[in-house]
């Protein structure tokens, strides 16, 4: 009698511990970012390819490198140092878009800051900003760059739910430049963790119309799958992949690879402090 009078408190002692929230983060390999900074004095580092082409135009970039830092509590500083290529179709159904000779080199360098407003409690979503400037160092004459500064303004929102992770938000593209428009873009993501070394997820992202001078002509709706393997002997390092295909509006593909590192101002520390990097890394995921 005493067992079964103690049943309902585990059961509610299990929920509350499925509900009690972990600063999971998301973002590479998924277009879907997240509004979670890395922690402080703690690093994150990238070398990653990828692809986001459409008919009238495949743009690729590759190799490219990211760098986040915890600068301060709740703030991380973010910069891409990219290089890729630029390869229009010229089929005369896409002009004025989609024409020009194909190009290759440095692109339009990529700085931002991601701030957490909201911190994730057991009831609300962590929810933050992660605006970038993107800086006109690819070549303009030779469609590698904007040939102005121009912005990303998103917002996002977190909540975890055991091993269940759901990012969304939305933003606007600001694009200063002939031939390119402003344009909105959002989405949400839903992500399981299969124990220490997997994550799969998958993402409903749009965007709209950017332009003629842009790959992305028309607006378009992808479902992209991908995941984050953690490699056993160093989980803070990862392996991240990710491929997509448009559902609705213009033809258009995605995919992401990459290579992931972290580390932290903890790592010398005893091996507590080495568990909960290992949390950390398990749980963050890339952009």
């Amino acid at each position: 009698m005493k067992s079964a009078s103690n049943l309902p408190r585990l059961v509610l002692l299990f929920l509350f511990a499925v509900a009690v929230p972990r600063l999971w983060a998301q973002g590479p390999p998924y277009q879907i970012d997240d509004p979670v900074p890395v922690d402080l004095h703690h690093y994150e580092f990238y070398i990653f390819g990828g692809v986001d082409g459409t008919t009238a135009e495949i743009d690729s970039t590759g190799p490219a490198f990211e760098f986040n830092w915890g600068a301060i509590p709740r703030v991380q500083l973010h910069a891409i140092l990219p290089w890729g290529v630029v390869a229009p179709s010229n089929d005369p159904v896409y002009l004025p878009g989609g024409a020009g000779p194909t190009g290759f080199g440095l692109t339009d360098m990529e700085l931002g800051a991601k701030i957490a407003y909201i911190k994730e409690t057991k009831y609300i979503p962590q929810v933050g900003t992660f605006t970038m400037f993107e800086l006109p160092t690819g070549s303009y004459s030779k469609g590698l760059g904007v040939g102005k500064v121009w912005y990303r303004l998103p917002v996002w929102l977190q909540k975890n739910f055991g091993n269940w992770l759901l990012d969304g938000g939305a933003g606007e593209t600001v694009v200063p430049q002939t031939s390119y428009r402003n344009f909105p873009y959002g989405g949400f993501l839903l992500k399981y963790t299969f124990g220490e070394r997997l994550e799969f997820g998958g993402e409903v992202f749009s965007h709209g119309r950017e332009g003629f001078a842009a790959a992305q002509t028309q607006a378009s709706t992808l479902i992209d799958m991908g995941g984050v393997y953690h490699f056993k002997h160093n989980p803070n390092h990862q392996f991240l992949f990710c491929y997509g295909h448009s559902i609705a509006g213009q033809t258009e593909n995605y995919a992401y690879v990459g290579m992931y590192w972290t580390w932290g101002k903890d790592d010398k520390k005893p091996d507590a402090d080495h568990a909960f990097l290992w949390q950390e890394a398990s749980h963050r995921g890339f952009r």
